[in-house]
């Protein structure tokens, strides 16, 4: 399959009602195992969210300045109420963006590692609320596939798909070009699937799972999850990663502490921490 091109929707044997609760199954036991995922499930008969409350969907901050403008603010607003201090605009736009991707691809992923599911997620379906970050999503249909190659395959093609939009419009207020940006998109999505691991207590499956889905030389994904295992002197082995690019939180965090799978920390730093 074409990276970027539409996902065919779930089997004609499955009706849009059955696909859309085996999904909304699928994403409630995400929520339980996934603390941090601050999302809202919308129903059929559920209106839209509305920008008069403050929530924009993924496609309108992709096509209308005003929306991006206005997540923007809502970001900058949260970092300076948590850190003290106003960021500046292009840390603001990156540490967005990679909330935003991280997200979509725990939403992408999570049914794909939990269930054999590739939904399919358009950016008109997912919404995020400018003054808090959190997400709102409307489930529709899935993919899946009796080989693991062509279910991996159409998981990518989901992401390209879905996040395209969102980094032609964050190009210019990130100040990053596409393969930096498509090397977000990557990192987010092998750190999503190593994250679902953690939470279902089976790390070493999760990073097997994220080095076959990103292998390398998987356009316009630009690199694979590449793990590799730093040894403590207790002897225990720890799984790490090194980003391929910098997500920018040192630049807003705690005394400038970058994060534990940065490009600027190092294996000692690394093992200290742990």
């Amino acid at each position: 399959m074409v990276p970027g091109t539409p996902l065919s929707v779930a089997p004609s044997a499955c009706s849009a009602s059955v696909a859309s609760a085996a999904l909304v199954a699928d994403y409630r036991r995400l929520l339980e195992l996934c603390p941090v995922l601050e999302l809202r499930l919308l129903d059929a008969a559920e209106p839209d969210p509305s920008a008069a409350d403050g929530w924009y969907s993924g496609a309108g901050i992709a096509a209308d300045e005003r929306a991006l403008a206005a997540v923007l603010a809502g970001a900058e607003t949260r970092i300076a109420d948590e850190h003290g201090r106003a960021p500046r605009p292009h840390v603001t736009a990156s540490r967005l963006l990679h909330h935003y991707a991280w997200s979509a691809c725990l939403l992408i992923a999570g049914p794909w590692h939990l269930a054999r599911r590739v939904p399919a997620v358009d950016p008109a379906d997912l919404w995020l609320h400018a003054p808090t970050g959190a997400l709102a999503l409307r489930p529709r249909g899935y993919v899946t596939l009796p080989g693991d190659d062509e279910l991996r395959a159409e998981l990518r093609a989901a992401v390209v798909a879905h996040h395209g939009p969102l980094l032609a419009a964050f190009a210019g207020p990130t100040r990053r070009r596409d393969r930096a940006l498509w090397g977000m998109v990557t990192d987010d999505l092998a750190s999503a699937v190593w994250y679902l691991g953690r939470m279902l207590g089976k790390e070493d499956a999760s990073v097997a799972a994220a080095e076959a889905v990103l292998p390398g030389g998987t356009l316009p994904l630009p690199g694979g999850a590449d793990f590799r295992r730093l040894h403590t002197p207790d002897g225990r082995a720890h799984h790490t990663r090194t980003r391929l690019g910098c997500c920018l939180y040192y630049a807003v965090g705690p005394a400038a502490t970058a994060c534990l799978t940065c490009p600027r920390t190092s294996d000692e730093e690394r093992l200290r921490r742990l």
